[in-house]
C-alpha cells in the first residue's frame, strides 16, 4: 500500500504506480519512469471496474471524496489556422474556466473541449481515463492551485480499467505544468 493517499483512495487498494505497468497507459508509464524515483512511487493505482470510470460513479462506488478527485480535459482552439492544445487539470467539484483562463492563455479566440476521438488519438489515451501524466510534449498542463495543494486526488491512469491517487503536488512537477490561478471555477 501505498502510505498519505488514504484519504483520496477510498476503498481502493493502492500499489506503487510502477510497480503495475499493465495498469497504465504506455505515455503514462513513461511520463512516470521520467520522475525521479521516490516522486514515482509515491503515486498509487489500484484496478477499478472500467464501467465506473467516470467521476461521479467511481467516487460513489468507491468512497473516494469527489473533492479529492481531478479531471482531466483537453482543450483546443486555433489562431491563424495553427491549433493549439492545453491539458487542464482541475477539482472535480469545480469545471474548467475554457472560454476565460484558457482561451487567453493559448491565444485563442474560442476555446473548446477537443472532441472525443481527437483526444484519444492525440493522447493515446482511452476517453475518461485521460490523465496529465504523459500527455504531448509542447502542450501547457493547466493546473488549478487546488488541485496542487490538495494532499492526494484521484486522476486517471491513461485507461478506464484503474485509477492513479497521486500528492497534489506531483502534478506541479509534469513536462508543461502550470500552476493557473482561477482555472477551476
Amino acid at each position: 500500500m501505498v502510505t498519505g493517499l488514504e484519504a483520496a483512495a477510498g476503498t481502493l487498494e493502492l500499489v506503487p504506480a510502477p510497480d503495475r505497468p499493465d495498469l497504465l497507459a504506455p505515455a503514462v508509464v513513461e511520463a512516470l519512469t521520467d520522475l525521479p524515483d521516490d516522486v514515482a512511487r509515491s503515486c498509487g493505482v489500484a484496478p477499478i471496474d472500467p464501467e465506473l470510470a467516470d467521476t461521479a460513479a467511481f467516487c460513489a462506488a468507491y468512497s473516494s471524496p469527489p473533492e479529492l478527485s481531478a479531471n482531466c480535459v483537453v482543450v483546443t482552439g486555433s489562431r491563424s489556422g495553427e491549433q493549439r492544445f492545453a491539458g487542464c487539470v482541475v477539482l472535480a467539484t469545480t469545471r474548467a474556466d475554457v472560454n476565460g483562463v484558457v482561451r487567453k492563455r493559448i491565444d485563442v479566440r474560442k476555446a473548446s473541449f477537443a472532441p472525443t476521438d481527437l483526444a484519444v488519438e492525440l493522447t493515446g489515451m482511452a476517453y475518461g481515463g485521460i490523465t496529465p501524466f504523459g500527455l504531448p510534449s509542447g502542450w501547457p498542463v493547466l493546473v488549478d492551485p487546488a488541485v496542487l495543494a490538495a494532499p492526494a486526488v484521484v486522476v486517471g491512469s491513461g485507461i478506464r480499467g484503474s485509477k492513479l491517487v497521486v500528492p497534489g503536488s506531483v502534478l506541479g512537477l509534469l513536462p508543461g505544468a502550470e500552476p493557473t490561478e482561477g482555472l477551476g471555477r
